[in-house]
């Protein structure tokens, strides 16, 4: 059994991990899903949402954009991410399960550092090469 969490609104992958409301947290065996449930976060920040996901024994996440501190608070937990993915949220888990997944090891969020005029979630890294600037998400 494996249990994937996803950054979850509306059956879509939500884009800023530290602004989750919600995941969608599945449980896998044998490649295939047999139970989802949605697991409310209240938006609590990076390091509580990481204590949350290793609380409800998650142990892979499918995320869009996520900054250094979340990612350091999911290493520190024992929890594996999977970043920089988009679309439905259902599809990623079943693209993960049959270990076709695109993602990005390399999408950061540092809303901390943006340029002027820009904010996290206005755009997607489909449409630029991640890492090109300081906020991707």
């Amino acid at each position: 059994m494996l249990r994937i969490a996803v950054t979850y609104d509306n059956g879509q992958i939500f884009q800023h991990f530290g602004h989750t409301e919600q995941f969608k947290v599945y449980d896998t065996e044998n490649g295939k899903i047999v139970k989802s449930e949605i697991l409310e976060s209240n938006g609590s920040g990076h390091g509580a949402l990481a204590t949350l996901l290793a609380i409800n024994k998650v142990e892979v996440l499918i995320c869009g954009g996520i900054g250094g501190g979340a990612q350091a608070a999911l290493q520190q937990a024992g929890i594996r991410m999977y970043a920089g993915v988009q679309g439905n949220a259902d599809a990623a888990v079943n693209m993960f399960i049959a270990n076709k997944l695109s993602y990005d090891p390399n999408a950061r969020c540092d809303h901390h550092d943006h340029h002027e005029g820009h904010a996290c979630g206005e755009h997607k890294c489909s449409e630029h090469k991640c890492g090109e600037h300081n906020c991707e998400g």
